[in-house]
């Protein structure tokens, strides 16, 4: 019993937590000062730590909570691949790390910002190097933590609750388990919808303000003017793609509650208070909004991206109200149509003539993709070093008059720079191991839809990549992880229609 309370103490504080950071990083002006870096690093490790300690007690004492990854006997096949996948994933997390660990200890050179020159010293050719030691320990730091999140989220996640050992035994969910969510899972995702809504809220109220502060507080040293702020983010990019991030998932949490609340309203012994069943309900407008509030931004890859996960989403689940009356689909087409049109009537004439100037800019940031492309033919396979692209551009450019970035506007292209072909491979390798997981036997059994919404969302934000740089911007990091954890424990094995 002492031991299951302290499993349980540490269980708890791991949720308390992730939902805290959860809700910190896009309001501390999206995890880019030092200070919100720090303190997101932070609690990272401090889930890391939880999570060793709950390993610890169920190595040592031989404790087994309740889990969705709990087998049976009789269960071998899906322990195999369970085990195997488990396997491969923290082998990949172990070399990133210390991919990232060594080019910082074998760094070529130390960068002076003050004097703006490279002090070279000695190192290994044939490991991992970097042109900035302190710049790479920094993205090590950062990548520690971002590892700590992943697992210690899909750890978390993977505990069966009371109340779902309840729901599994009641409307017939344990003939149907792909109709049960977790109820982890509804508060996870639950946090973030209503997170999300606010955040929309507050950046339209900032943006009709007027004001040129962050949250009515901080004037930020770039991008001092509202129309290019969303919200706490100083660039309406990121403030666009964080919510394009959000709003798909919230209304998979819509869709989710909708089906098991529809079961339970089935039975009337069972059929829980009216305001109980249309609660969920609210997710939709929430949805809508931040989706309008993508548009709004002005930013021209939010509004694409908001507008192509419409059309993606239709695509899901108009196969899901197959069964369904066409007024019924058509009902679900028209919602999403009008906070589309709410996002153009708010920001549309702005969104226009920033699309009428699309030629300028591209033509700016060709200039420096060429350049980076030749820093990455000149460092093919290790890259400059992890977080070096600011120092190492310098070198490149053509003269004084070529703007010097200190993000490439192209994370795919970025990433390739520092991280080398080698580094990149990792990165892709284990995303695509996280986001496949689902295929595999085993974990949380559910729809197909659900992992679909969180698919569109990723893929969103990596389609983004491709002009931006969403994959710098801490809390964007974050939110990539703990998605990535939550498909991590999904399986499509019994999939419910």
């Amino acid at each position: 019993m002492r031991t299951a309370l302290w499993y349980q103490r540490c269980d708890r504080v791991s949720g308390v937590v992730l939902g805290a950071s959860l809700v910190f990083a896009p309001w501390a002006f999206g995890g880019t000062p030092p200070w919100a870096i720090w303190t997101l690093n932070g609690a990272g490790y401090l889930l890391g730590l939880l999570l060793g300690v709950k390993l610890i007690i169920r190595g040592i004492t031989g404790f087994q909570p309740v889990r969705w990854d709990t087998r049976n006997s009789d269960d071998a096949r899906s322990a195999r691949w369970d085990r195997a996948w488990v396997c491969s994933m923290a082998a990949l997390t172990v070399l990133i790390l210390l991919y990232c660990g060594v080019a910082a200890w074998n760094a070529r050179a130390e960068y002076d910002p003050d004097l703006g020159v490279f002090h070279y010293r000695d190192y290994i050719r044939w490991l991992p190097h970097s042109y900035d030691a302190s710049r790479s320990w920094q993205m090590f730091a950062t990548a520690v933590a971002l590892a700590c999140y992943f697992w210690a989220a899909r750890d978390w996640l993977l505990g069966k609750t009371m109340a779902d050992r309840r729901d599994l035994h009641r409307d017939g969910a344990a003939d149907r388990p792909g109709l049960l969510l977790p109820q982890r899972f509804r508060i996870l995702l639950g946090l973030l919808s209503i997170n999300g809504a606010l955040l929309a809220t507050e950046a339209v109220a900032q943006r009709l303000s007027g004001t040129d502060k962050l949250l009515w507080l901080v004037r930020p040293r770039l991008n001092a003017i509202p129309e290019a702020q969303l919200g706490p983010f100083n660039y309406r990019s990121n403030g666009a793609q964080y919510l394009n991030l959000v709003w798909p998932v919230t209304l998979g949490l819509w869709w989710r509650l909708h089906r098991m609340r529809s079961l339970r309203s089935a039975a009337p012994d069972r059929r829980p208070a009216r305001w109980k069943r249309r609660a969920h309900h609210l997710l939709l407008p929430a949805a809508g909004w931040m989706a309008a509030t993508s548009v709004f931004s002005l930013s021209r890859g939010g509004a694409v991206v908001a507008l192509g996960s419409m059309l993606a989403l239709i695509g899901v689940f108009w196969t899901a109200w197959r069964e369904r009356r066409a007024w019924v689909r058509l009902s679900f087409l028209a919602f999403l149509a009008l906070f589309g049109a709410l996002g153009l009537w708010l920001g549309g004439e702005q969104l226009g003539k920033r699309f009428e100037e699309f030629d300028l800019g591209l033509v700016q940031r060709e200039t420096m993709y060429q350049t980076a492309r030749q820093i990455a033919s000149d460092y093919p396979w290790y890259g400059t070093g992890p977080g070096t692209l600011g120092p190492v551009f310098q070198l490149y450019r053509k003269g004084t008059e070529e703007y010097w970035p200190a993000q490439l506007h192209n994370d795919w292209l970025e990433i390739r720079v520092t991280w080398g072909r080698i580094g990149m491979a990792l990165l892709l390798l284990a995303f695509g191991l996280a986001a496949g997981r689902v295929f595999l036997p085993g974990g949380v059994p559910t729809s197909w839809r659900l992992p679909w919404v969180f698919w569109i969302a990723l893929g969103g934000c990596l389609l983004h990549a491709r002009w931006d740089f969403p994959l710098q911007v801490y809390s964007l990091q974050h939110l990539t992880m703990v998605y990535c954890a939550a498909l991590a424990c999904l399986s499509h094995r019994r999939w419910a229609i």
